[in-house]
């Protein structure tokens, strides 16, 4: 329980925690003093709720066990759900996704698209395509919708097609954030979708202390998304941050 005090019309919020949820209350008219007490959720478990609220079957839970074995990061559960939603939402027969890790992503990705939907995927490191394929297999995902291209995300880009693509997702390397970003508004269609993942750069992006160059290529990304008005932007909580962004 923690109190909340209301007084001429504003909100004071007493004995709160960083960990602790805003609270927000609006259209309060107040001449005097008023003592409230309310029970506040733990936004830890809240936030774990929405993690494991949709859950992941064998294979996917195989590919993720793939990739800590390789030392591979990849999205979280709740993020998976995020990207099958986002794909779902825009209809996507054609998907960008550069970052191809074990194929965690992908598998959300493609079930999410179209049943026609085709999934390119780039990776620097062929055993990661390899284990990817293994993965889609598994799943049952006929070889023609997916197109499995090994190589830097900045030279294979350039070479794929003016508004293609329905949605693009970015997991690589934070030094070519921006450089990837102006290729991804390329390639998008209109009313498209551009999603780069870990966004929190492992919770780093949101503490202003944080000055490394990783830290530092990512919080000048999530700048450059909010502020660019070819772009609608938000940033989804989930697993180490989605920033996503519809080309308007």
């Amino acid at each position: 329980m923690r109190e909340l005090e209301l007084y001429a019309g504003r909100l004071i919020i007493n004995k709160f925690t960083a960990c602790e949820p805003a609270l927000i209350i609006t259209n309060w008219s107040l001449d005097r003093f008023e003592s409230l007490e309310v029970p506040i959720a733990s936004r830890e478990g809240s936030w774990q709720f929405a993690e494991d609220y949709v859950g992941e079957d064998f294979v996917i839970a195989a590919a993720r066990a793939r990739a800590d074995e390789l030392g591979i990061s990849c999205v979280s559960q709740g993020a998976g759900a995020a990207l099958r939603f986002l794909a779902a939402s825009v209809q996507a027969r054609n998907v960008v996704e550069i970052g191809t890790g074990t194929g965690v992503s992908g598998l959300w990705l493609l079930r999410g698209m179209t049943s026609d939907g085709i999934l390119t995927s780039i990776d620097i490191e062929g055993e990661h395509l390899r284990q990817a394929r293994e993965a889609f297999a598994e799943d049952g995902i006929r070889p023609n919708r997916t197109r499995l291209i090994t190589g830097r995300a900045l030279d294979v880009m350039p070479r794929l097609a003016d508004g293609a693509y329905d949605l693009v997702l970015i997991d690589g390397t934070p030094d070519e954030y921006l450089h990837c970003l102006e290729q991804a508004i390329r390639l998008v269609r209109t009313r498209g979708v551009i999603v780069f993942a870990s966004a929190f750069g492992n919770d780093l992006v949101p503490d202003p202390a944080q000055r490394d160059p990783e830290t530092i290529e990512r919080r000048a990304l999530v700048e450059a998304i909010r502020d660019d008005e070819r772009l609608v932007a938000v940033l989804l909580p989930v697993g180490d941050g989605l920033l996503a962004a519809i080309v308007s």
